[in-house]
């Protein structure tokens, strides 16, 4: 794989100011948070920015605003997937993607393919693809398990160069770690089996939890990378319960109220999710506050 996708990968959320607009301030208040605690990429515009929700007009002001904040600080991905193959390919011809070094594509979602036609989606949209494909199996959203065997095909294509593995299931990431080609990269997307993927030979995660917690999270990422397995395992640990909870009333609603709990954004998302209940909020805080006076 690229060596320029390893390490901690940060799904960024779209900030809203109380309007539900994106609010610039917040976004640039975020990325340079993520920066400076130690993050190596950025990936814009996945499940966790809210994309579903957010215009073509917005994408587009967003993606260049990225860019020009980041500034070739850390290599950014773009997210570029969805359920109508012809409509992804036609999207090249007018999206600018300058700045960004490859594209994150979702499984198509809904119209539940066959592993034929996941195959032929992806094969068609990295034909056309200006940018490296890193392909995202997240079947617990998209009702379509990419398995091993499909995965390992797709391997073979020069414009596929790794996956972000969501499934869950550590059988079929096994699989997938064992039988890839040279340059075949794997990434953990789920923050907490990001331990037990990097020990299975993974090379890194793109995560939700490493925007809230950047610094703890990318230590514990390089302590894998380096074989210190018990000072990555000690941060594991406390992370645990706290990453657990960001999902408690789906994504991003808790990890926004994590970073609101941080001053960093508001905790606003677009319908039709809703805000992180009070309780969770108060839950999710006292992790935090805990977190931030034992490490």
């Amino acid at each position: 794989m690229n060596g320029l996708f390893r390490g901690t990968g940060v799904a960024l959320v779209t900030p809203f100011d109380d309007r539900f607009q994106i609010d610039w301030s917040a976004l640039d208040r975020l990325i340079d948070y993520c920066l400076q605690g130690g993050v190596d990429f950025l990936v814009v515009m996945g499940t966790t920015a809210e994309s579903a929700t957010l215009s073509l007009d917005e994408k587009t002001k967003l993606a260049r605003h990225v860019v020009s904040t980041v500034a070739g600080r850390v290599p950014l991905v773009y997210g570029w997937g969805g359920n109508n193959t012809a409509e992804l390919i036609s999207g090249f011809e007018s999206f600018d993607l300058s700045g960004y070094a490859a594209l994150l594509s979702v499984a198509p979602y809904y119209n539940k393919p066959t592993q034929k036609g996941l195959r032929m989606h992806f094969e068609a949209v990295a034909d056309a693809a200006p940018l490296p494909i890193l392909l995202y199996n997240v079947p617990g959203r998209t009702a379509s398990n990419l398995t091993a065997e499909t995965t390992l095909i797709l391997a073979q294509h020069p414009k596929i160069v790794g996956i972000k593995e969501a499934s869950g299931d550590l059988t079929q990431i096994t699989r997938i770690l064992m039988g890839r080609p040279e340059g075949f990269g794997v990434l953990s997307g789920d923050d907490n089996l990001t331990f037990s993927m990097m020990g299975l030979g993974a090379e890194g995660v793109i995560s939700v939890m490493a925007q809230l917690e950047p610094r703890i999270f990318s230590d514990m990422v390089r302590a894998l990378e380096s074989g210190d397995g018990d000072r990555a395992r000690t941060l594991h640990f406390a992370l645990f319960e706290t990453t657990e909870l960001l999902f408690a009333e789906g994504n991003p609603a808790g990890v926004k109220a994590g970073l609101a709990h941080k001053g960093l954004i508001a905790p606003q998302v677009r319908l039709p999710l809703v805000e992180a209940s009070a309780e969770l909020k108060t839950r999710i805080g006292a992790h935090l506050d805990r977190m931030a006076q034992t490490l």
